[in-house]
């Protein structure tokens, strides 16, 4: 058995360039696309509101011509620490999209370089910077310099193959470029989701780098976190996949590396409850269509009960919102 770090752990100090940041809970959210949305994040800010959240992936390209702008507009209206994600090919474009995203209110500017995405890496963005490493060391100085907030980098250990020594040389590059906290994927970009995360190839760069590490995979539960951070010696975790569902989640695994009891697991009525409430907040923001993004948070919230199954199916073909908040109605009164 592992057991949680016997005193809470200090806080993590990015210096930026002028202007600090210290990270108080050493669980990150993952940016997810398609669902960690200003909604999605404030249901993991109930169980855990010091964890760094991020924004949706944002285009840097799309950015410079008017697209997907609200994505870093609407952080002046949220509380706790936010970070943007951008992720481009683009120095210029990558600079000025941090600017913008420092004047929203950003607490920190990551720059990904591992998306597994092909319309992304193969257009030499997200995972594709891997196979270029002096554009995106190009990339982190021009948007180090750009902003007085930290820059950070979330990447994998290589691009295909065994990483051994050439994830350390691959991340060291990183740091000299001036990334002050780097989140490592234990995977390589060919293996996409699949297989086991490499947290052995974590543990090494950890070791020979100077700045913060978060390790990011494989990472579901409370134990895997305690697991992960003693064998990799990491600064902190990421989880994403994980809570797709389950935004307790994060706050769960702050509790466990603080030390402190653990929130259950929600039930089946308060899983009912979340998925309509999800419900209603995306209908409200984006009408009729919320449905249709609401049917896969649905769909991942409404497990573990007796009738589950026969519930996602019905939920998922339910034609309008008040249709879906019946059916979650009613087997929220079914559950006795």
């Amino acid at each position: 058995m592992i057991n949680a770090p016997p005193h809470p752990l200090p806080e993590l100090q990015l210096a930026g360039r002028g202007t600090p940041r210290a990270l108080r809970c050493r669980v990150l959210q993952s940016p997810l696309a398609g669902v960690s949305d200003r909604i999605f994040r404030a249901l993991v800010r109930r169980w855990a509101p010091d964890a760094l959240l991020f924004t949706e992936m944002v285009n840097a390209t799309s950015l410079e011509l008017g697209f997907g702008l609200q994505k870093v507009e609407e952080l002046a209206s949220e509380a706790g620490p936010i970070g943007v994600q951008l992720f481009d090919h683009r120095p210029a474009a990558m600079a000025e999209a941090a600017r913008r995203a420092e004047a929203a209110g950003a607490f920190l500017v990551d720059i990904n370089m591992g998306c597994p995405v092909k319309k992304i890496a193969n257009k030499g963005g997200g995972s594709g910077l891997i196979r270029d490493p002096d554009l995106a060391a190009r990339i982190v100085d021009t948007v180090a310099a750009a902003v007085a907030i930290p820059v950070t980098v979330k990447t994998r250990l290589s691009w295909c193959g065994a990483p051994d020594a050439s994830a350390v040389g691959w991340c060291r590059q990183l740091e000299s470029a001036g990334a002050q906290l780097l989140t490592l994927h234990g995977r390589t970009r060919e293996q996409g989701f699949k297989g086991q995360a490499d947290w052995g190839a974590i543990a090494a760069v950890k070791a020979a780098l100077a700045i913060p590490v978060i390790a990011n995979g494989d990472i579901h539960s409370p134990a895997d976190a305690l697991r992960c951070l003693e064998l990799t010696g990491a600064d902190g975790v990421m989880v994403g996949r994980g809570t797709m569902g389950a935004p307790w989640l994060v706050g769960q695994l702050d509790a466990a590396l603080s030390g402190r009891p653990i929130p259950a697991t929600p039930g089946p009525a308060e899983k009912l409850a979340l998925a309509a409430e999800q419900l209603r907040a995306l209908v409200a923001a984006k009408g009729d269509h919320g449905l249709l993004i609401a049917r896969k948070h649905m769909g991942w919230t409404c497990t573990g009960f007796p009738g589950a199954p026969q519930l996602r199916h019905a939920l998922m073909r339910a034609p309008t919102p008040d249709t879906a908040l019946a059916l979650l109605e009613n087997a929220a009164a079914g559950l006795g």
